[in-house]
């Protein structure tokens, strides 16, 4: 970017920056957020495929995940970087329908792009899209049918729906179960609102036995065992201590040196050593706790002494699981043995550690809280187990949700082909260009029933034209079941999703799109690599190739 005064260039911007503008900059943007939203699609729906992505460490994730593929996908583009964003945005305000929200996006801007080309300027068009996403989440409003967390039929149907397609679809029922019992456990009522915080909930995996061999534990799941084998195995009216120091002896702050003349003097350090460490484990002792929960160390001759007093203890305990602790027994986590008052101690009804599969593991059942539990998640192989605990995730969210708002719509691309009818309608009353932009919305919408259909082998014209046929002769629920082939009421098949899955994706991808839409220049400090440079910087003046041309 160079001025020109008095024949002599002046660079505004530094060596190795990129401009680009107008119509080349925006065809720029939305071609990365197209490639972003493409890499995603195929593996929307039950019949999509799994992306296998392997990290400059080497390291393997398989997942149908939308979300997950998109974080792990290292994308250097700035537009391209939006539409991640729509995903982590949906992931983290519904937990699902990630894949929907990143190709929605990118089916706007394909469509805008056409817009764009017949002369439609960029803020008409962004306009136009804002006005089409209030009347879409309007529309989904009269779609939405309540749901109550009575009705566990309907909520073991929603978890289905969401881990249909994922790598754990195959012992659906296990995992629909698992996340309803899960989810219904730890419900919150705050300001006589229902509250669902799926922190609650903890999953620990396990490698080996299948995924049919997962449980619910009423209580919390440590991946701990016992420290010294003399104690007991197992204690019923545990009365638990927590605490986020280490039974130890600790160092001298200061750099200290002790000069020790005598054996005797040796043997005198060593047993004030033994003492002080004595004087902890008796403070524990009498508090009357039985069992204890330590975040950091806990010193060899503590363990000895612990074991004769016949006292659990673990140590090495995750923050987040004493965080659980806590909340699942009543019990404060302590930063000192200083005072340890009764009120700080929790109780629990039985502390036992078993072994799952070749490991040890602690046990803390029936709570006095029991709004915490875990699930003991299985899986043949790491990465069948890891993916498990995706598709897991997903049901746990969109069940929370689904209680939270009480509202839900049908699957299997039915709204998005009603909203797509009632929105051509819709722009046939506006004036203006806007008119156009909300068609184009519209049409955009039916990138999810297409694609549904062309993941399943299934020809997606004839789909989209049997659909919109239905939904025209009034039949607001019918959608395609990707098994069969066959336009039917999805709500009838059970495949249903929470409203705010829907609602969110379309105003994040909306938003995305339009931000995306509304750039016109892009300046960028950074050399692009291999962007028109020579090596070596700018090859004196002479080469301006990088620098986007002369401005």
């Amino acid at each position: 970017m160079a001025g020109q005064l008095g024949g002599q260039p002046i660079f505004i911007l530094r060596e190795g920056s990129q401009r680009t503008k107008g119509r080349e900059a925006q065809n720029n943007n939305i071609m990365a957020a197209k490639a972003v939203a493409a890499a995603v699609r195929t593996t929307l729906g039950p019949k999509g495929m799994d992306k296998m992505l392997v990290d400059s460490m080497g390291d393997i994730v398989i997942t149908n995940d939308g979300a997950t593929i998109l974080k792990e996908m290292d994308i250097e583009h700035p537009a391209a970087k939006m539409i991640v964003e729509v995903a982590k945005t949906q992931d983290d305000e519904v937990g699902d329908g990630t894949t929907t929200a990143a190709v929605l996006a990118g089916e706007f801007l394909k469509n805008a792009e056409e817009l764009l080309e017949m002369g439609v300027h960029p803020t008409v068009i962004a306009s136009g899209y804002r006005l089409a996403s209030i009347k879409a989440k309007e529309i989904l409003q009269t779609l939405a049918k309540k749901v109550t967390s009575d009705d566990k039929d309907l909520l073991l149907k929603i978890a289905a729906t969401a881990i249909t397609g994922k790598g754990a679809e195959a012992s659906k029922d296990v995992f629909a179960n698992l996340t309803v019992n899960a989810i219904l456990a730890v419900v919150d009522i705050e300001n006589g609102k229902k509250v669902v915080d799926v922190d609650d909930i903890k999953v620990e995996k396990k490698v080996g036995g299948s995924v049919e061999d997962s449980q619910l534990i009423e209580g919390m799941v440590i991946d701990k065992e016992r420290v010294h084998t003399n104690m007991p195995k197992k204690i019923t009216d545990a009365r638990i201590l927590l605490i986020n120091e280490a039974l130890e002896i600790k160092k001298t702050e200061v750099d200290a040196e002790i000069s020790i003349k005598s054996p005797d003097q040796l043997q005198l350090f060593l047993d004030q050593e033994e003492q002080m460490i004595h004087d902890m484990v008796t403070k524990v002792i009498n508090s009357g706790a039985n069992v204890l929960f330590v975040q950091k160390g806990i010193d060899d001759i503590a363990q000895h002494y612990l074991a004769k007093a016949g006292i659990y203890a673990a140590r090495r305990v995750k923050k987040s699981d004493m965080d659980k602790l806590a909340r699942a027994t009543g019990a404060k986590i302590l930063t000192s043995l200083k005072e340890i008052t009764d009120s700080d101690l929790g109780k629990a009804g039985l502390v036992e550690e078993k072994k799952i599969g070749d490991e040890a593991m602690t046990y803390v059942t029936e709570c006095h809280n029991p709004k915490a539990v875990s699930i003991i998640l299985r899986g043949g192989t790491e990465h069948v187990a890891d993916e498990a605990e995706r598709a897991l995730h997903d049901a746990l969210r969109v069940v929370g949700v689904a209680i939270e708002d009480e509202t839900l719509v049908a699957g299997g691309g039915s709204p998005e082909i009603e909203l797509a009818l009632r929105l051509r309608e819709y722009a046939s009353t506006l004036k203006g260009r806007e008119q156009l932009a909300v068609a184009k919305f519209a049409e955009a919408l039916e990138v999810i029933p297409r694609t549904l259909a062309e993941n399943a082998g299934l020809d997606p014209i004839n789909m989209l034209v049997e659909m919109r046929s239905q939904h025209e002769k009034g039949n607001k629920t019918a959608g395609l079941n990707v098994f069969t082939g066959k336009v039917v009421d999805m709500w009838k098949e059970g495949v249903v999703e929470p409203l705010r899955v829907k609602t969110q994706a379309i105003s994040s991808g909306t938003e995305a799109a339009t931000m995306i839409l509304r750039i016109d220049d892009v300046l960028s400090s950074k050399s692009a690599p291999g962007g028109g440079m020579p090596p070596g910087g700018m090859g004196g003046m002479g080469d301006m190739g990088g620098m986007g041309g002369m401005d």
